[in-house]
């Protein structure tokens, strides 16, 4: 196929996916999705294939495809028909992000599908934002399976009022899902356009085409990895419910032109909700090995036919129902990408960063009629050549910072300090970005759940670099009449569910990045 017209089609897909972002984005809601990007958008083959992602979120973006194949496994899809699912166990990543499934057909047949996956700030479950500390899926939230919102371009209003019925803020989610079927109209408008300017043999030959050519470019760039297998070890912090330290282990083999990713060795399942699901750790392995790519290569299925994924059932990397999953998405999919990359630096020396801050440092909290959900920023890793980029959505994330007026214009909160947090990369030839502080000071007496990592674990330096420091989450307690914790600083786990009062400041210090090469000594000290 000619070179150009191969760009020009890419460019074309990429460009739809990532309008259907900016529709859900202007037409949402919530801050999560309106100002914080919580959403990711792509096409489909009619066998469920992607071929086009948009430039959003990798956790979200790997794991789609599973839920497109549910889908077509489970209902029988019409034409005009939209199907909605969260169910983790059925390739969702965890229950507040909610995806939504379109089919574009031709002749009776499904020849494409159109789909986008939004972060939900609340779908139920035992803690306002559905991302508590939980010991079972079914505190974390409202589980759909696939089913039809929209039939025949008509929305089943007892199925939306049945969603509805169980959140917390049924006005917000209502907007977000609007927002969500009018994205996926826009891209299947779209769609449909192209096929009537192009035809659709050149829209269905160039979508397959992408997915064979980006498998056969990755396949070249395996033959350029030394033959051999590597091997790499972290920790999370704990579960929040146990203080061990949890395994995540991996070996990559490379063997011709194929990887064996083989994570045999790692953690049983825990009782705490961290584990992941075969989609989240099948996404994080898509991402790390994107990044090992020219930008130019176009990213979709084809990256993982070259790939052969070793999964333990019942570990922390494939939990089996009911195992709590919320924070696996957010948490463990970020340790995931820690070892892969720590394997990969072995292969490829001098191409693979330091540690980033691994963690979204995940903030949740509502109270009467209001929810709310955020990830923070933080250091990003040094590489051969680079500092690390400070206070950063880094690896699994892709999500933007909620800029301090929106928050507190919609909910009973001030932040009192947003802030660079000082001296806290790992030092190294090239020094890891600092993370960040931020104060939140409620103004109500408010539910808060914590997720976050690297409280005990610091993120690892490469090449004699020094690791990122470690975070902190602390509660300050306002004075209280007759309470005995006035003023009080309490120094809260990685991972809790916290009933804070009126005037109660929560403080959370995000990690550093990892120091890449050994730090190069000051003139002073050379004196000394």
């Amino acid at each position: 196929m000619d070179v150009i017209e191969i760009t020009i089609f890419k460019n074309i897909f990429q460009s739809i996916a990532d309008e259907m972002g900016k529709i859900l984005q202007y037409s949402a809601f919530s801050p999560n999705i309106k100002e914080r990007k919580d959403f990711s958008c792509a096409l489909f083959t009619g066998g469920g294939e992607s071929f086009a992602f948009g430039t959003h979120i990798p956790v979200h973006l790997g794991a789609m495809p599973l839920s497109v194949k549910t889908a077509l496994s489970e209902v029988r899809i019409q034409v005009g028909d939209m199907v909605i699912v969260n169910d983790p166990y059925r390739g969702g990543s965890h229950l507040p992000d909610i995806t939504l499934i379109s089919p574009v057909f031709r002749s009776n047949k499904i020849v494409f599908f159109t789909a986008n996956r939004a972060h939900h700030s609340d779908v139920g479950g035992m803690q306002a934002g559905s991302m508590p500390l939980s010991c079972e899926i079914y505190q974390e939230g409202l589980i759909i399976p696939p089913v039809k919102l929209v039939k025949r371009d008509i929305i089943d209003e007892e199925i939306f009022n049945f969603i509805l019925a169980n959140v917390r803020t049924p006005k917000e989610r209502r907007g977000d899902l609007l927002a969500q079927i009018a994205a996926n109209k826009r891209g299947m408008r779209r769609l449909e356009e192209n096929i009537q300017k192009y035809g659709f043999d050149a829209i269905d030959n160039y979508a397959n085409f992408l997915i064979d050519y980006t498998e056969r470019m990755f396949r070249s760039f395996i033959r350029e990895i030394p033959d051999g297998k590597y091997c790499f070890e972290d920790y999370l912090d704990d579960d929040g419910f146990e203080t061990e330290d949890i395994s995540i282990n991996v070996c990559v083999e490379v063997k011709d032109n194929r990887l064996i990713i083989d994570f045999t060795g790692s953690s049983p399942q825990v009782k705490g909700g961290i584990n992941t699901n075969a989609a989240v750790t099948y996404s994080a392995v898509l991402y790390v090995l994107t990044t090992l790519l020219d930008e130019e290569v176009p990213i979709n299925s084809g990256l993982m036919r070259a790939v052969d994924l070793v999964l333990p059932a019942g570990s922390i990397v494939n939990a089996s129902k009911p195992f709590g999953l919320a924070g696996g998405n957010v948490e463990t999919s970020q340790r995931i990408t820690d070892v892969l990359m720590g394997a990969l630096a072995q292969a490829l020396p001098g191409k693979i960063p330091a540690a980033s801050q691994g963690t979204m440092n995940n903030v949740s909290f509502g109270g009467h009629g209001f929810a709310y959900y955020e990830t923070l920023g933080g250091g990003a890793g040094a590489g051969p050549s680079y500092h690390g980029a400070s206070g950063v959505h880094t690896h699994m994330t892709n999500s933007l910072n909620t800029p301090v007026e929106a928050l507190e214009i919609d909910f009973p909160i001030e932040i009192e300090n947003y802030s660079f947090r000082e001296d806290s990369g790992g030092k190294g030839k090239f020094n890891g970005g600092e993370g960040l502080i931020r104060m939140y000071k409620f103004l109500e007496n408010t539910h808060v759940s914590i997720l976050s990592e690297r409280r005990r674990n610091r993120p690892y330096g490469l090449h004699d670099g020094e690791p990122g420091k470690r975070g902190e989450n602390i509660l300050i307690r306002s004075p209280q009449k007759g309470s005995t914790q006035n003023g009080e600083e309490i120094k809260l786990n990685s991972k809790v569910n916290v009933e804070v009062n009126a005037g109660d400041v929560l403080v959370v210090k995000t990690p550093g990045g990892g120091g890449y090469g050994k730090p190069e000594r000051r003139e002073e000290d050379q004196k000394e």
